[in-house]
């Protein structure tokens, strides 16, 4: 059910927030939600007005306190501390909490977290030039005075244009280290843009030397950055490659789905050893109730070691969940995609599958053939039930069927009698088991919706369909996985269209389907 909160993004500052799949589940998944409704950078707790204490604001720990139509309040956090804080805000006393600012509670090892080695942006849409060193910025002034007075294009010096491409380069790195050469295109027309004076006259772009020169440099600033130790970098060093019998000598350990935080560094101060005692702190906690905040505390604290682990280690599905029970919960495999991409996942998926359903079923319903006849099969049981959770998983099945896959390969059915079938599911190399009970229609609520990898049950009791698709996704960027081959279609609407990460560059058979929704 759709829900609307009034949210206090500062002094005299107030904006409605809709939200079409309701109040998230988790702190998490509703501060994602303002940022990206808000243009939102930066850390920040919410506050809601607690009817107990007079409706003062207090921290909002858990969204089972808000509902529709209440109102919430940005504080933005200042250093890690506060956010550290505001973690552990439940065990001090809340009309404490409910203060303007932020103090320091805890000691410097429990303040420490993943969020200074982390970034926080994806890629922009718009490429921000950065202000230059003060001998540069003054020639670049006085060359686009004289452009804009005469035309005259300025022909830079080694040093200037070197100067010009190390700070470019130092920007670059704020988002990624391994650029495409579309995003080569965005910075180099960026340049030009706000610096006309720099265009080219023999390009056919304007700026095509400058991106060419700008690779050679983003390659030189690598070899710079993996020498002083960084960790992104070093991963991919010879001497590493060397370790691995089972890396080729040309394989990159890089982001290739859109990941912002593909291989992190360390939180300050802390080590391998420091981080494993977390670790292991964190498999006790599991075993205990009513410490989720604990539990998360520690997740993002281990968040770069985890990470490394799964990067460098390459570890079997069985084993890595023995280490890090934590993390295969709903909740927690839904942080761990936000901290990957800093895209809420549950509820941005759902948000944009409901956003394109009736798009697809409009596309779906002109296909014809043996492909239409069997998306019309797919699609007839919304009919029968038009709940939401049901209209999202036909419209899924029907999508794999319109991109010439099939949702058997995803989503595997069986009875809750059938024994063998239950055993055929454990062998799934990837996917989403639905149970459905003996004598229950296709449209009724299954008994079980759950996820197998490497023939491993990794979660259950996730309740419909769509959500086990959802959480599949993330799973298969928290363990670093492939997409399956036979469904590698399906995932790449799921990302690029759905999750818009890497949404500029698709395939032929997906930019067609994307078209069609926009028609």
């Amino acid at each position: 059910m759709a829900a609307t909160l009034r949210v206090i993004l500062g002094a005299d500052n107030a904006a409605k927030l809709t939200l079409p799949t309701g109040i998230p589940d988790s702190v998490e998944d509703l501060i994602g939600e303002i940022r990206r409704h808000f243009a939102v950078s930066g850390n920040f707790r919410l506050q809601y007005r607690d009817a107990e204490f007079d409706n003062e604001f207090v921290n909002l720990t858990v969204t089972s306190e808000i509902k529709d139509k209440c109102t919430v309040k940005v504080i933005y956090l200042t250093n890690e501390s506060d956010a550290s804080a505001h973690q552990t805000a439940s065990s001090f006393d809340s009309s404490f909490l409910s203060s303007s600012s932020d103090t320091d509670m805890l000691s410097s090892h429990e303040s420490s977290s993943s969020g200074p080695s982390l970034r926080s942006q994806p890629w922009p849409t718009n490429f921000q030039i950065p202000e230059f060193s003060y001998e540069v910025q003054i020639q670049l002034d006085k060359a686009n005075q004289a452009f804009y007075n005469s035309g005259t294009l300025l022909n830079p010096s080694t040093k200037l244009k070197s100067d010009i491409l190390d700070g470019l380069a130092s920007e670059i790195v704020k988002y990624k280290v391994y650029p495409s050469s579309a995003e080569f295109d965005d910075v180099a027309l960026a340049l030009i843009t706000k610096y006309p004076c720099l265009k080219e006259q023999g390009s056919v772009t304007g700026f095509y030397g400058w991106k060419i020169s700008l690779k050679y440099k983003m390659a030189n600033y690598r070899t710079r950055l993996r020498n002083i130790g960084c960790p992104e970098l070093s991963i991919n060093a010879v001497k590493e490659k060397r370790g691995a019998a089972s890396q080729g000598p040309n394989q990159v350990k890089k982001p290739r789905k859109a990941e912002v935080n593909y291989y992190p560094d360390y939180p300050v101060g802390e080590t391998k050893e420091s981080l494993e005692e977390e670790r292991q702190a964190l498999v006790l906690e599991v075993k205990k109730k009513n410490n989720q905040q604990l539990i998360q505390s520690k997740m993002e604290r281990t968040f770069a070691f985890r990470r490394q682990e799964v990067i460098e280690d390459m570890p079997f599905i069985a084993e890595f969940k023995n280490r890090w029970p934590a993390l295969f919960t709903s909740s927690q495999v839904n942080a761990e995609f936000t901290r990957i991409t800093t895209v809420p996942l549950l509820s941005t998926f759902m948000s944009k599958l409901d956003h394109y359903s009736s798009q697809l079923m409009r596309v779906f319903k002109k296909k014809g053939g043996t492909v239409g006849r069997s998306i019309n099969l797919i699609m007839a049981a919304t009919d029968k039930n038009p709940s939401v959770e049901v209209r999202r998983e036909c419209v899924l099945k029907a999508l794999c069927v319109y991109l010439n896959e099939k949702p058997d390969s995803l989503m595997k059915e069986c009875l809750d009698v059938d024994l063998v079938s239950m055993r055929e599911m454990e062998k799934m190399v990837l996917g989403v088991y639905v149970v459905r009970h003996e004598g229950a229609d296709s449209t009724d609520p299954p008994e079980d919706v759950g996820i197998v990898i490497e023939g491993c049950t990794v979660l259950q009791d996730l309740g419909d369909v769509a959500s086990g698709c959802a959480v599949l996704l993330g799973l298969i960027y928290s363990l670093n996985l492939s997409y399956p081959k036979d469904l590698r279609y399906t995932f790449e609407f799921l990302q690029k269209v759905l999750m818009e990460l890497d949404g500029n560059k698709l395939s032929n058979k997906v930019q067609v389907l994307k078209n069609k929704l926009h028609e």
